[in-house]
């Protein structure tokens, strides 16, 4: 039996559950830093120490010539990071984590559809279906039963 895809899911849904960790805890650093854009660039800094304190373990290099031919969106990974480490530190005092988690999945889906559907920034293409739309708008419902409490 072939459990990669299985670890695969395991790893996903435990990197989510470091996502409603990671809310708080920048929420808190936010507070004490006195911004969330402190906390961010705070948070990003212990994680690129990390980043390269594993990489040096693992010996894993770059391949350089190989991102010369990257397009122009590749490079902004971080960027998108930096948005969502600000926004969720900046919102969980406000909203509280579930609420913001929620409401971050639910951005995640809608726009995942749209990139799935037209196979934008080459992911394979998986055009929208009653029943992918369906499941998001359960997650979209499931929004509106965690405001309402």
């Amino acid at each position: 039996m072939n459990f990669a895809p299985y670890i695969a899911m395991l790893a996903v849904v435990l990197a989510g559950g470091a996502t409603a960790l990671q809310a708080p805890t920048n929420a808190r650093l936010a507070q004490a830093v006195a911004s969330p854009v402190n906390a961010a660039f705070i948070s990003f800094a212990v994680g690129t120490a990390a980043l390269g304190i594993v990489a040096a373990i693992l010996h894993t290099r770059p391949d350089m010539v190989a991102t010369r031919g990257l397009p122009a969106y590749a490079w902004f990974g971080g960027l998108y990071g930096a948005i969502f480490v600000v926004a969720a530190a900046w919102a969980v005092p406000r909203l509280g984590v579930a609420m913001t988690i929620t409401l971050m999945v639910a951005g995640q889906l809608l726009l995942s559809l749209v990139l799935d559907h037209f196979g934008a920034l080459g992911v394979p293409q998986n055009p929208i279906s009653l029943t992918r739309v369906a499941g998001v708008a359960l997650v979209v419902a499931g929004v509106l039963l965690v405001r309402r409490g």
